[in-house]
């Protein structure tokens, strides 16, 4: 199964660079259009490789699916959370209340009630 992983990793590794050699050509990213750029008499633009700007695309994707999955699953996480603490506090009750079950009676006789 590890071999299958390094397998699987390899070819993704000779793909992004393969995407990286056939894409180097320099492109000009623009953060407004050029006609709402002249409103704020403003051009800001920065060169890239085309490839730069495809895995940063990827990344940025990830990067925002991976935040957006932790958001929306704040209220599964809160709740696990909550079950986890009145699990806890229902344990130390039941725990309590054996021992005052077993509070006047012999220990070797509470033992074996315990048990069952």
């Amino acid at each position: 199964m590890r071999y299958i992983r390094y397998f699987c990793i390899a070819i993704f590794a000779i793909a992004l660079v393969s995407v990286a050699l056939a894409n180097r050509e320099v492109v000009v990213l623009r953060v407004l259009p050029s006609e709402v750029a002249q409103w704020f008499a403003v051009t800001p633009e920065i060169g890239l490789p085309l490839f730069v700007v495809i895995l940063g695309s990827i990344l940025a994707g990830l990067l925002i699916g991976f935040i957006w999955e932790w958001i929306r699953e704040y209220g599964e996480r809160a709740e696990a959370a909550r079950q986890a603490r009145e699990m806890r506090r229902l344990e130390r009750e039941v725990a309590r209340l054996k021992g005052e079950k077993h509070k006047d009676k012999d220990a070797v006789l509470a033992l074996l009630d315990e048990t069952g």
